[in-house]
């Protein structure tokens, strides 16, 4: 799939799966064991800026990680790295996203029924 501009809804995601995190100081950490979530942020490229996020621990010890706000051109094979202030608590590496904005969007209009003003409104997310 190629997007027709660099800030099409197709590249944007909110949700990702990690396969098991290699916890730095706590495996895991005590919060997320407890709560089974925490919040945290993180990022998957070097020198982007920290992404607020909701981290969802699994059995098997990888996490979905819910994004506070859709992040573009996230890839599975990258690595997301989690953050709690200037803290680095571990990695995973990205196995499996959520669906895109786009999709989402789209799910939305066929549930409703797409109205053309709508559709030539749509702004992209930045």
């Amino acid at each position: 799939f190629k997007a027709p501009s660099t800030d099409h809804p197709a590249l944007y995601r909110d949700l990702l799966r990690t396969n098991r995190v290699h916890w730095i100081a706590e495996e895991p950490p005590a919060e997320l064991v407890r709560e089974k979530m925490m919040e945290c942020h993180f990022r998957f490229r070097h020198q982007m800026a920290l992404v607020p996020c909701v981290l969802t621990l699994n059995q098997d010890g990888s996490v979905w990680v819910t994004l506070v706000k859709p992040a573009r051109a996230i890839t599975p094979g990258q690595f997301a790295v989690f953050y709690k202030g200037d803290e680095c608590l571990g990695s995973g590496k990205i196995l499996r996203m959520g669906p895109s904005v786009y999709t989402m969007q789209q799910g939305k209009n066929r549930e409703e029924g797409p109205k053309k003003e709508e559709i030539d409104k749509v702004e992209p997310v930045t």
